[in-house]
């Protein structure tokens, strides 16, 4: 059945949604869907220039000929009038960043489709992706769920399940769930328009959230353990990045691995070293790389294998070890 789209969305995660909504259109609008509209968030400062930076959304967008919309709120009257006019049948959103209110969830007849980086009801929020790292979780995944008032309570159409890798970041997480996504909703789209696609009620009892990160959030508190530290490093990858102090310049961890605690962290006979402290990678330790060195933690050892000082480029730990002497016994943080 014939369908006018609306899309939202800003980041890199959205082009693949867009892409394949896209691409996916038939020869002849009218027999199928067709996007008429790409709404993302206003251009915005970046870069050491702080020129003004267009959403990848806006760019793949303008490339295919789609008007862009880039109002600073959606659900303002005027935005409101605007949407309405575009007459979409269904609007579908892949982290839009804005949050819509009722009169916009109103405009289109089959409602607003959401595809949201995680198994939902877990991991609700601004940042599901790097919130299911953080936990340890074994999986993650896209849903397509039914927008409402409520943040990412709508019913759910469909999910899909992705392993979470010892090697993933959010970054790297972030780019495969936003394939799946994008697949996934093209799938579920045709049962969706005619209507035979049930939606399912989510469990709110099951439901956990996934706050926004800050730039702090990046800090290494180096008395957690080793595997948490690990996780954070991950998490925090790209943004806003695992960092500590060295003399008192800021330390990028680009790469580390957790090693378990046990006698070789604190050996007999020594002073307890303190949290934050550079030792040597005990040897024979089981690290799926070239470490070199490691941080004592407040359990276990976290082998360091990249890293980057303020202001110079990133490093193996085996070079920075060697451009800076007097590294062993320091205390980081």
């Amino acid at each position: 059945m014939s369908a006018r789209i609306v899309f939202m969305g800003s980041p890199d995660f959205a082009l693949p949604v867009l892409r394949r909504l896209l691409e996916s259109e038939p020869a002849r609008p009218a027999g199928g869907h067709r996007v008429v509209a790409v709404y993302t968030q206003p251009d915005r400062p970046a870069g050491r220039g702080r020129a003004l930076q267009a959403p990848p959304a806006k760019k793949l967008a303008l490339a295919h000929g789609v008007p862009v919309f880039q109002p600073a709120g959606v659900s303002a009257p005027d935005s409101v009038q605007e949407l309405a006019k575009l007459a979409p049948d269904l609007i579908v959103m892949a982290a839009y960043g804005q949050i819509l209110k009722q009169p916009v969830l109103e405009i289109p007849r089959r409602g607003v489709l959401n595809v949201h980086a995680s198994l939902l009801p877990r991991h609700r929020g601004a940042a599901p992706v790097a919130a299911a790292i953080l936990a340890g979780d074994e999986e993650a995944g896209v849903t397509i769920m039914q927008t409402e008032l409520a943040l990412d309570a709508g019913p759910i159409l469909a999910q899909r399940r992705v392993p979470i890798s010892p090697q993933d970041t959010t970054g790297t997480l972030t780019e495969r769930l936003a394939e799946e996504g994008a697949d996934l909703l093209i799938e579920a789209l045709p049962a969706w328009l005619d209507g035979s696609l049930v939606p399912t009620p989510q469990d709110a009892s099951k439901a956990t959230y996934a706050p926004t990160l800050r730039k702090e959030d990046g800090r290494v508190d180096w008395t957690l353990p080793a595997e948490e530290i690990w996780r954070r490093v991950r998490a925090f990858t790209p943004w806003p990045g695992a960092f500590t102090y060295l003399d008192g310049q800021p330390l990028r961890l680009l790469d580390t691995w957790p090693l378990a605690a046990g006698d070789e962290d604190q050996p007999a006979g020594q002073p307890v070293r303190q949290a934050g402290t550079v030792v040597p990678c005990p040897p024979g330790a089981p690290i799926p790389g070239q470490a070199g060195f490691a941080v004592v933690t407040g359990r276990g050892l976290l082998a360091i294998m990249r890293l980057q000082l303020a202001g110079r480029r990133a490093l193996p730990a085996s070079d920075f070890l060697r451009g800076q002497r007097g590294l062993m016994g320091k205390r980081l943080g």
